[in-house]
Order: C-alpha cells, then structure tokens, then sequence
C-alpha cells in the first residue's frame, strides 16, 4: 500500500494495523506495555482512534488493556498452542486426504510457496516465512472444497502466523526441516499418495505442540 493510500485510511484502522503488524512480527513481545501517548506519536494521531484500535485488538486476544496504564501484549501461551495445533490437525490431515488427486494448478501453486519459504528463509526474513508457511497450509485446505472448513482455518491465520515467527526465533535450526517438510507433504500430493500425505502433516503440525511442551524431536 501506497503511503497516500496509507495515509487515507480511517486514523483507528492505521493505528489498528500497525500494532496488529507489530505483534504478529514480534517486534513488541509478549509482556510489552503499549502506551495510548507512545502509538499517538508513532502513527501520528489523537489518543482517541488509538484506544479505538486497541479495544479491537484486545477483542482479538491479542492485548490486554489496563484503564489509565496502557495495553499490554499477551504472549502465546501454551494452551493457546495446543488448542491451535488440535485445530489445525482436525482440519488439515482432512484435507490432505481430500487434496488427492491434486491439481496442476495445487501442485504448482505449493512448489512456489516452498521457493518462497527458501529464499525468505536464506535472506533471513521469519515473518515473510511464515507467511508463506502459512499460505502453503491454507492452499491445502481450500482445495478441499469446503467453504466452512475453509472459513474455519483462516480464523486462526494470525495465531499461527504469531506463533510461527515465535518458534522460528526460538528455533532456528528448525526452520530447515520445516521446508524439508512442506517438500515431502508436496511430493506425496504429486505422487496421489493420501496415506503419506496425511501422515506428514500429521507429524509436521504436531512437532509445534512438542516444542511447546518442551519435547522437541
């Protein structure tokens, strides 16, 4: 978006997207303390759009606002991670099933998301990973056809997106095996092979969890 574009843009919704941005990037850390004066002066509006932009981020979980104080960041907890990756394996290991006999256009689509995935993580740049991360899964489940199941996943985009740059900072050598991963779930779709589809998400989704829970694999 264009910086008049920007500019145009209703005051809350700026400050809105450039708090949500920062959260979601982990450029303000779970624990943070917000201060309605600090973001007036970042974004460069009234206190008034902004305690209007953090009321909607708190509805979405992702602050915690403190009358006079400010609004604190809430970091991803491990509950939090559990019932995401739960949901995600319920919705996904369906749909990977459902994506045989994949597409040309499927097929196509997810060996561009893993070149992303390479070049952004060779440039060092997590979020733009997780995002494409993210995309990669999200193709998946779309191609299932099921307009609920769909709807249902991209109401966790911003937990998993938050969640992914998380790990990947915490565990850098894993992002490697991440894309190793997203290859093989591509090469058993290209292959017809559902069984292994399945069982490849299955571990990969599930290896979050055990980083939560401090297993790691």
């Amino acid at each position: 978006m264009s910086a008049t574009a920007t500019a145009k843009r209703p005051a809350a919704d700026r400050v809105y997207a450039h708090v949500k941005d920062a959260v979601l990037q982990r450029r303000y850390e779970g624990g943070t303390l917000l201060t309605e004066g600090d973001l007036a002066g970042e974004v460069g509006v009234s206190r008034t759009p902004v305690r209007e932009a953090l009321l909607r981020l708190e509805g979405e979980g992702l602050l915690k606002l403190y009358p006079k104080k400010g609004a604190l960041v809430l970091a991803v907890s491990a509950q939090e991670i559990a019932d995401v990756v739960e949901t995600r394996l319920l919705v996904e290991k369906h749909a990977a099933g459902k994506a045989v006999p994949a597409s040309p256009a499927l097929l196509a689509r997810l060996e561009e998301l893993v070149e992303d995935m390479r070049r952004q993580a060779a440039a060092g740049d997590l979020a733009a990973v997780s995002v494409s991360d993210r995309a990669f899964h999200a193709e998946i489940v779309r191609s299932a056809g099921n307009q609920i199941l769909s709807r249902l996943y991209d109401q966790l985009r911003d937990r998993q997106l938050r969640m992914g740059v998380a790990v990947m900072h915490a565990h850098p050598d894993r992002i490697a095996k991440n894309i190793a991963e997203h290859t093989e779930i591509l090469e058993a779709l290209r292959a017809g092979d559902a069984e292994a589809a399945i069982g490849i998400v299955d571990q990969h989704v599930s290896w979050v969890r055990n980083l939560a829970q401090g297993h790691e694999r």
